[in-house]
């Protein structure tokens, strides 16, 4: 029979010490909230489902790098678990915010308020436990080893969730009209994502290697075009959406008149991201070639 040589030593360093802080935290913000009982409807369920998800893809981690079977899977373990660190960051961060928004009321007495009150400042910290992790992990400078712990490698896993928080604003009905200027930003935010998320799979399987073109100068390539396409959208999507459309004072059309608000900010963070994404990547290809 095969022997198991356990990896303590995973245990120990630093990135292993702060993923048993995440674990323990993750596992007390969806404890106390669920302790709370009040996390129903759509809200609720994303801050439970992102608590319990970080839980178990952490404690997954944990146990495969202590019984040695990371080395034996066939995709790259450092880009899944930077990828993995990263999208924690985002979806905590999102949970932090949504949660005591939505369940945390102005007058705050009793033992359900105190639940949600522990809840929120778990999930806080566990947010800062996961960004440890991503420092921890990132490449230095000079080092592309590992494409996901690179600034350009985070910031396409940065990109894929914005875009998929773009994608739940815009999913609701009467969001947005089926008019050629709104399919078009839904159009951009479609292409940038697949392709994104293409390249971080890709990555992730170590299947890059594969491909029989220089792989660093489409990336760039296709962030410049990214660009191109997000700068489109900022400039559309708000004109579309907002010439002639104050803000209602109240039902409805303002929830809606909100999402729309919300896709606007969004669609802003993401053409920073690609900006500085193109830049960094730019960066790597020809000024730390020449050099």
């Amino acid at each position: 029979m095969p022997v198991v040589e356990l990896n303590f030593r995973s245990l120990i360093i630093p990135v292993g010490i702060v993923r048993f802080f995440e674990i323990f935290l993750s596992c007390t913000a969806f404890s106390l909230a669920a302790a709370s009982g009040h996390f129903q409807g759509t809200y609720g369920t994303w801050c439970m489902f992102t608590w319990c998800f970080c839980f178990l893809v952490s404690m997954l981690i944990v146990v495969l790098e202590l019984f040695g079977f990371s080395e034996k899977l066939p995709l790259s373990w450092d880009d899944f678990t930077s990828a993995f660190a990263m999208l924690a960051v985002l979806m905590i961060f999102t949970s932090s915010i949504i949660y005591p928004s939505t369940f945390i009321t102005d007058i705050c007495s009793d033992n359900k308020c105190a639940y949600q009150a522990a809840t929120t400042a778990m999930s806080c910290v566990c947010f800062i436990a996961y960004t440890i992790e991503v420092g921890l992990t990132r490449a230095r400078p000079g080092d592309r080893s590992s494409f996901l712990t690179t600034v350009p490698g985070l910031l396409k896993v940065f990109e894929a969730y914005v875009a998929c928080l773009i994608f739940s604003l815009v999913s609701a009905p009467k969001t947005y009209k089926t008019e050629p200027g709104q399919l078009w930003c839904i159009a951009v935010y479609s292409i940038c994502f697949i392709v994104t998320l293409f390249i971080i799979i890709l990555t992730i399987g170590r299947c890059l290697t594969y491909i029989p073109f220089p792989l660093e100068k489409v990336l760039v390539g296709y962030n410049a075009l990214a660009v191109l396409l997000y700068l489109t959208a900022a400039i559309i999507w708000p004109v579309f959406n907002f010439r002639g459309n104050p803000r209602p004072s109240s039902g409805d059309s303002l929830h809606f008149w909100n999402r729309r608000l919300g896709v606007t900010f969004l669609t802003f963070f993401n053409l920073i991201a690609y900006i500085v994404d193109l830049v960094y990547s730019s960066k790597m290809v020809f000024v730390t070639s020449t050099a």
